[in-house]
């Protein structure tokens, strides 16, 4: 009994705290790491033992916790935590020698043809949606797009709030192997026996792609008519500023030079589904990852340099952005690791045991749904309150495969929709850095671009949500 109630109390607490955190936007690393710490001591004055894969203790209770946060930096860094380090470190070359600036005027110059008001509204937000494979930041992304669409739509005659909404949306769920969230939940699954060493890859276009374009469409499909219908309502409350933005400056040079740097951002997403496409329709055996993908590409593009500059000294010395682009992403890796300790922490005191015996008394009642159901509403909320529901995400990874087991689901059928709603709901959140960027940019009230991006939003998570368990379920 006093166990029970160690237990319960202290997950509660610091579950409390974390949300706190959350919601004041203050770093959420350390308080998961701080917690997970806090819980693991628990569970050692509790004479439990540390939950961890392959856990050698140090023979003093007060190392053990840092020890297991040794242990999963090493865990992770040689395996989601690297790929994660190369994509950043790719993504920064390409900005670095303006790829991503031309593959963004490349794909929005044929906005300009585009003479029809309402239907710019669906081709606009799909067009963010590619953009977001080159430029996964939702903030960057909006910046740019402001810069350089926002001129083009306003002239076509598209209202301002119609403009923030779709672009504040833009970056939502497109089914790509080079996401961060995606590496860490395809690394964790490939661990049990039932998805056999399964690449993230196989993950995104087998599972993911199957539930994200048909809800990507069905967004654009819901904005066309409800952008429409809120501009026949607009009031006076919500009229609008002429707004002035910097044009980006354009990037010259030959039809050549174009095309080719214009495919390299996302030449390793073109490698990856060629050599999926190929091992599922021939008897290859040869499987690309994303790290080869990249580092192919990584490859390519020094060699375009070396012919476009013809300097190799300069050439070489710009490739450090590659390496220093991967030290920007160390605070995601951190991130994934705090999740992981944190989780440690719950376990160790006994909570995940309990959550996966009340789970499995109500196994085959027909109430497989009810699990992604309350994980896809907590997502909402921290999301809303929060405006991000990456640190949620990450924290759940771990625990996928145990609840959906104890709950008698696919793993599946939890990660892709409670993966997809934290994304979707970020444009609902008026605390959202997107949200703020394209409200103070284009100086519109937040809640009023919340209410233009509200409906797509929710009418894509609800079908999402019905069709992930359909397929998954």
């Amino acid at each position: 009994m006093l166990d029970n109630l160690i237990m319960y109390s202290s997950a509660i607490l610091a579950v409390v705290v974390i949300v706190y955190m959350l919601i004041k936007k203050m770093d959420i690393k350390i308080a998961l790491f701080l917690m997970g710490i806090v819980l693991l001591l628990i569970s050692l004055v509790m004479g439990k033992d540390i939950v961890f894969q392959d856990f050698q203790s140090t023979g003093s209770a007060l190392l053990d916790p840092l020890q297991v946060i040794v242990e999963q930096f090493k865990a992770t860094l040689s395996s989601a935590g690297l790929i994660i380090l190369i994509l950043g470190g790719y993504t920064a070359y390409m900005s670095s020698i303006g790829a991503n600036d031309l593959t963004v005027q490349v794909l929005t110059k044929p906005i300009n043809k585009v003479k029809s008001v309402y239907f710019l509204v669906p081709l606009t937000f799909l067009l963010g949606n590619v953009l977001s494979l080159v430029i996964p930041s939702a903030s960057t992304l909006a910046i740019l797009l402001l810069a350089t669409l926002y001129p083009v739509l306003k002239q076509a005659g598209m209202s301002t709030l119609s403009i923030g909404a779709v672009i504040a949306t833009s970056a939502t769920i497109v089914p790509t192997p080079l996401g961060s969230d995606n590496v860490a939940i395809a690394e964790e699954l490939a661990k049990y026996p039932m998805f056999n060493d399964m690449t993230v890859t196989q993950y995104v276009f087998s599972y993911h792609a199957l539930v994200s374009i048909p809800t990507i469409l069905f967004i654009a499909l819901v904005h066309y008519f409800w952008q429409k219908r809120m501009d026949k309502k607009m009031t006076a409350a919500e009229s609008e500023e002429q707004v002035e933005l910097k044009d980006i400056e354009k990037v010259e040079g030959s039809k050549l030079y174009k095309t080719v740097y214009s495919i390299l951002p996302v030449f390793p997403i073109i490698i990856l589904l060629v050599s999926f496409i190929v091992e599922m329709t021939t008897s290859a055996t040869i499987a690309v990852n994303v790290e080869i993908a990249v580092l192919i590409s990584f490859i390519l593009a020094i060699v375009c340099e070396l012919i476009r500059h013809r300097k190799a000294k300069e050439v070489f010395g710009s490739t450090e952005k590659f390496f220093t682009g991967m030290g920007n992403m160390l605070p995601v890796v951190a991130l994934l690791v705090a999740a992981s300790v944190f989780v440690a922490g719950l376990q160790s005191i006994g909570l995940i045991d309990t959550l996966q015996e009340t789970m499995q008394s109500t196994h085959g009642e027909g109430n497989g749904f009810i699990l992604p159901l309350i994980l896809v509403a907590v997502t909402a909320l921290i999301v809303l309150l929060s405006g991000s529901g990456i640190a949620l995400f990450f924290a759940m990874v771990p625990l996928v495969v145990p609840l959906a087991e104890a709950a008698g689901i696919s793993p599946i059928a939890i990660s892709v929709p409670m993966g997809m709603a934290g994304n979707l709901f970020r444009a609902v959140s008026p605390v959202a850095a997107v949200i703020l960027i394209v409200a103070g940019t284009l100086k519109l009230n937040p809640i009023h671009i919340i209410k233009r991006t509200s409906v797509p939003m929710i009418s894509g998570v609800i079908f999402m949500f019905v069709l992930s368990m359909i397929l998954f379920l």
